[in-house]
């Protein structure tokens, strides 16, 4: 214990006696000192100093303003008083204490800390008519959305910290797919009311859901519907959980985020955010159900969190299309430590609405457990931005169903393990190239190292685009035991150092259409069958070391032209 936290315990004890609330701040206050002093340590590039939030002494209950926790009445009303009387009076702390209080949606102003004591529960309610429409934007798009039950659009220092739980009553919310539930979870639902699709394999909760629904050609935004009637359809148009926006200087320390309606916490066009030691959970049913979407954002940091969720878990955007491009915010100088995914459709991932770029990432120390992927990188023709200068290191990983490792750049909104309604040939891969301009997406510059994975699907897949291949991606000092090696297809510059493949069947490393590779201290699994494989008329310049091969010539097979190949 260094002498500042001793010091701040003992003078605790001396203020508060052994109080246990006392005692935990102390805890807190000196666990939070001593991650951020070393959260800088090992980042690859010139991270800037993250900017921290700062408050006054001043506390405010919501019980000074007539909130009531019988978990019945709303408290709409006293959250916003004592928001505005703390920020009105230069900033503070407005205190939700332990009790369950129900409420509309809050809506933030600068200055204020949003403080949930051990047992507070804020539970958002499920009357639509509490959550008006506002512009804002939603899988990157610019569009049209209920406002979130917590809200923040241009504010500066502002916190939400504690040890309660925010739930969003996302279940009223998301509409559900019948393959993602149990039988007994599906007759349960259908026992609420709501209604079916056509199919009968989809259930809404409401007419203007299941309206809004159908006038969407394009995943979540009602885009055949005339603008001035998207009130008839505000049931579809559900929030985020907590939107932050154009915002600075933010603090996510310490609450449950729970049962969100769409995404669960979104921080959109901010800078100096610090996003740590939260419980991020959501059902495995949820559709739209992310952790974490930190979308145009920059200097954040990420550390000591755990996500069990119904989508992507940690999530890197930066817009959409024509909208991402006009924005041109990249997210970048973000570090991401110390994190435990369960379940998932991506533990750590980019993309797709990754318009406007992403750079500076540095992630390690980080656990995947059962996420359906492990690190997720997807993308498609269309809509552009860099992807650069991405750092990974220390990741361990079990029981990945499909791709330890995925680049998906023909990405077309299939889940990574296929629901009921997809098809793998949504999303196969186009060998004709087109013309490279800024609709063409480009991932470069990707350092991996300390990888482990056991019993995964495929070992890593790095495809790139013919006429953009993926290029200068690395992986070192790596284990990876799958059903299937490493597949590589259109890269440029793939440096393989130090890595074992473990493959139930197939080859340990398949190269096809690339180009400047270089293999070396590569070690593999035996299988029967050959471990490298080399092939595509546009491979070219590919590098292997002959002391990885007891007998080179029945190790590798060279399917295209024998001079692509050098064995040294």
């Amino acid at each position: 214990m260094n002498k500042l936290t001793l010091y701040l315990f003992i003078a605790a004890i001396a203020t508060f006696g052994c109080n246990g609330t006392a005692q935990n701040d102390a805890r807190e206050l000196s666990v939070s000192q001593n991650d951020e002093s070393t959260i800088y340590d090992g980042v690859e590039f010139d991270m800037p100093k993250v900017k921290s939030t700062s408050f006054p002494a001043l506390t405010v209950s919501i019980l000074d303003h007539g909130a009531v926790s019988d978990g019945v009445t709303k408290n709409t009303e006293a959250f916003a008083k004592a928001i505005t009387e703390v920020s009105e009076k230069g900033g503070g702390k407005v205190l939700v204490p332990r009790g369950i209080w129900l409420t509309g949606p809050i809506q933030f102003k600068s200055n204020v800390n949003l403080h949930l004591e051990a047992g507070a529960l804020i539970q958002f309610s499920k009357d639509f008519d509490d959550y008006p429409l506002l512009e804002t934007s939603f899988e990157g798009l610019n569009t049209v959305r209920c406002i979130s039950p917590i809200y923040a659009d241009g504010v500066e220092n502002i916190a939400i910290t504690g040890s309660g739980t925010l739930d969003g009553n996302g279940d009223a919310w998301r509409p559900v797919k019948k393959s993602k539930m149990t039988g007994a979870q599906w007759k349960s639902l259908l026992a609420t009311g709501g209604l079916l699709n056509d199919k009968g394999d989809m259930w809404f909760p409401s007419e203007s859901s299941i309206k809004g629904y159908q006038a969407s050609s394009n995943f979540n935004v009602p885009d055949m519907i005339d603008p001035n009637e998207l009130e008839s359809v505000k049931d579809f148009l559900r929030p985020v959980m907590v939107s932050i926006k154009n915002s600075k200087r933010i603090l996510l320390d310490g609450p449950t985020f729970q049962n969100s309606p769409a995404w669960n916490i979104h921080p959109l066009m901010s800078e100096d955010l610090i996003i740590r030691n939260l419980s991020v959970r959501n059902p495995w049913y949820s559709q739209n159900g992310d952790g974490l979407d930190l979308e145009s954002c920059k200097n954040v940091l990420i550390y000591n969190n755990v996500f069990d969720v119904g989508d992507d878990a940690i999530c890197f955007k930066s817009g959409k299309d024509q909208d991402g491009r006009d924005r041109g915010m990249a997210t970048e100088n973000v570090v991401v430590k110390n994190n435990i995914v369960y379940h998932g459709h991506g533990g750590f991932v980019i993309g797709s609405e990754m318009s406007g770029g992403v750079k500076n990432v540095h992630i390690s120390n980080c656990t995947f457990m059962g996420t359906d992927v492990g690190l997720r990188f997807k993308s498609t023709r269309g809509r552009g931005g860099v992807v650069e200068n991405i750092y990974i290191s220390n990741i361990d990983m079990i029981n990945i169903p499909t791709d330890v490792i995925n680049f998906n750049l023909f990405y077309g909104g299939n889940s990574p393990v296929l629901e009921a309604d997809q098809s793998a040939a949504d999303e196969a891969r186009d060998e004709a190239a087109v013309p490279v301009s800024e609709t063409t997406p480009s991932f470069r510059n990707i350092f991996m190292k300390n990888i482990k994975a056991t019993n995964s699907g495929t070992a890593a897949n790095f495809q790139g685009l013919p006429e953009m291949n993926l290029q200068n991606v690395s992986l070192e000092n790596s284990l990876l035991e799958a059903k299937n090696g490493i597949i590589a297809v259109d890269t440029d510059g793939l440096v393989l150092k130090n890595v074992k493949v473990i493959p139930t069947s197939g080859a340990a490393l398949t190269l096809y259409n690339s180009k400047n590779v270089d293999v070396s201290e590569f070690s593999f699994g035996e299988n029967g069958e050959k471990p490298v494989r080399v092939l595509g008329s546009l491979s070219e310049n590919i590098k292997l070391s002959k002391k990885d091969f007891s007998d080179p010539e029945k190790s590798i097979e060279i399917a295209t032209k024998p001079e692509v190949v050098t064995i040294k």
